[in-house]
């Protein structure tokens, strides 16, 4: 254990230094091959809970980003503070070193998610919500109950009641279901919603997003991005020209498996890149223990979370027209070298700003921790669609599935290519934040 542990002094100081795309340093500390560890367990428990939460309640991505990190940041603390190898994130009590780690992940994330559940406010309709509270009653029962009676499993569950306690606590009145920012503008640029089949708009489920009090940020601004193309630029006729061709619901231009790629990354980030990293930490050549998993599963979550805090602040902030809208309303830009099509649909929509990408803020966040973490970029996954169930495409670098989804949203006419470049670098600017300030080797 204790190599893992130096390793991971180099694995920052290389990290740090920002000197590589793909990050050299030495594998993290690995247990004995075997099943998946608790904290891999919660991580699919607590996923599979809030994908079940209706949109408004927290089901949209950037809100499950939300969600994910509360429970992660406190089964990071739960271990951490029986084997304090990290800095800690919000908990500083320690604990009996012989506690059990498997009944404070348990306690720790079965806390926080049914403290998720239980907060929605009554008025957002939520038919569901008895029903997730006893799963997860059920599954804690079911952790505890493989964990034989001791000091060692009372002093865990300690630990975990004291980690979600904090957390809990550090979340209340942080802006999860705040008022919408967005203001109506009719001027050429700006974002004017979709309507519904009754007329009524199109409007995103989870606006306030952006205005969340951040996990590890000192603001929900403070990685703003530089902003879509002037619209009477070369730069934006060449931006607002490449989704026109490419984009449609009926393009020519777009071959039949760039559209299959591009419906198939139209599925929710966070337990997309959640379910990579169970896999990989799970695989007999590189198993990861209940320590490192726990703070894999942390900065992942923690570092996606604040992305897409900064991310939807920044939508709100710029309110910039999605490809739908430009492309009809291209007569209005002012530039010679845009034309108008009043019959352009896009293969997708989404109710809210376009710039930037929030596929590709949190895209940016997780495949940047996944290369931090396993000390390279050159290792060899697969991905799976909620889009297409049971098909899964492989890859042999993190860094080739960001350069596939940043087509992959031109081709689905969702964003233009500057939304998607300067969306990852927002992701990737957080990991580096957090690197710099948050979970460092006590070491």
């Amino acid at each position: 254990m204790r190599v893992g542990r130096f390793a991971w002094v180099a694995a920052f100081a290389v990290f740090a230094a920002l000197v590589a795309p793909a990050v050299s340093a030495a594998p993290p500390a690995r247990a004995a091959p075997g099943a998946a560890n608790e904290v891999i367990n919660w991580n699919r428990i607590a996923a599979d809970t809030l994908v079940a939460f209706p949109l408004a309640a927290g089901g949209a991505p950037p809100a499950l980003q939300i969600n994910m990190g509360m429970t992660q940041g406190a089964v990071y603390d739960a271990v951490n503070a029986i084997e304090p190898r990290y800095q800690p994130y919000l908990l500083e009590t320690r604990f009996d070193p012989m506690a059990s780690q498997e009944a404070a992940v348990a306690t720790a994330a079965s806390r926080v998610l049914a403290n998720i559940v239980s907060t929605v406010p009554a008025t957002i309709p939520f038919p569901n919500r008895a029903t997730l509270l006893e799963t997860v009653a059920a599954d804690y029962d079911a952790a505890l109950a493989a964990i034989p009676d001791s000091a060692s499993k009372a002093a865990g569950i300690a630990a975990g009641n004291a980690a979600a306690d904090e957390m809990i606590a550090a979340r209340r009145g942080d802006g999860r279901f705040g008022p919408s920012p967005w203001m109506p503008n009719l001027d050429p640029g700006h974002w004017q919603p979709l309507l519904n089949a009754d007329g009524t708009q199109m409007l995103d489920p989870t606006p306030w997003v952006g205005g969340v009090r951040p996990f590890l940020m000192q603001s929900s601004s403070q990685f703003r991005t530089d902003g879509p193309q002037a619209l009477s630029s070369d730069a934006w006729a060449e931006d607002f020209n490449e989704v026109k061709a490419l984009g449609s619901v009926d393009s020519t231009a777009r071959t039949p498996e760039q559209t299959h790629i591009a419906l198939f990354w139209q599925s929710n980030v966070a337990l997309t890149w959640n379910a990579v990293a169970r896999n990989l930490a799970a695989e007999p050549e590189r198993v990861v223990d209940v320590a490192e998993s726990a703070r894999l599963f942390a900065m992942l979550n923690l570092s996606a979370a604040d992305a897409a805090i900064n991310c939807w602040n920044d939508k709100y902030h710029w309110d910039f027209w999605r490809p739908w809208q430009a492309v009809r309303e291209a007569d209005r830009d002012g530039n010679p070298a845009t034309e108008p099509d009043t019959s352009w649909t896009a293969l997708l929509t989404a109710p809210y700003p376009e710039h930037p990408s929030g596929h590709l803020c949190l895209d940016g966040a997780n495949l940047r921790v996944l290369q931090m973490f396993f000390g390279t970029d050159k290792i060899r996954f697969g991905v799976t669609s909620s889009r297409f169930p049971g098909e899964t495409r492989y890859f042999d670098r993190f860094s080739d599935s960001l350069k596939e989804i940043i087509d992959a949203r031109i081709w689905a006419g969702l964003h233009y290519r500057t939304a998607d470049v300067q969306a990852q670098s927002l992701g990737r600017k957080v990991v580096h934040y957090m690197v710099k300030h948050y979970f460092q080797p006590l070491d």
